[in-house]
């Protein structure tokens, strides 16, 4: 099983798989593609999912929170991290008082999101390759 990333609009859609070669199950690496995908649609877009290919709670590592920052840094505004296990999904948004990541109950539907998060894991399950949608 894979790492894999999904760029979505303010609305929920799809703009981008992210899907390196260099994946694997503990790490998806950042990219030049991937940074030129936000940067090309920040005015659209919503935040960022991305899975840890196992069952459990879905929580942010310590690198997923330094990349939210730093893309939050980068593109001057905050959004929505979902986090996607293959049992659970939980989303994260930075408390603009506090700065720390928090999650997000009541900026993040999951039955919004069923057909994003299943096809994520459904990603995840499948050989490493570079899929753009």
């Amino acid at each position: 099983m894979m790492e894999t990333a999904l760029v979505f609009d303010k609305g929920g859609e799809a703009i981008y798989w992210h899907e390196p070669t260099d994946r694997s199950g503990a790490h998806i690496a950042d990219s030049r593609d991937l940074w030129d995908v936000l940067w090309e649609n920040r005015d659209r877009l919503g935040g960022v999912a991305h899975t840890h290919p196992w069952n459990g709670e879905a929580w942010p590592s310590e690198s997923d929170l330094t990349t939210f920052s730093a893309v939050e840094r980068g593109l001057g505004r905050r959004f929505l991290w979902p986090v996607v296990t293959m049992s659970e999904v939980r989303c994260f948004v930075r408390d603009p008082i506090t700065n720390a990541y928090v999650e997000a109950l009541e900026n993040f539907d999951v039955n919004v999101w069923d057909r994003n998060m299943e096809e994520l894991r459904n990603r995840s399950r499948l050989p490493t390759g570079d899929q753009h949608g």
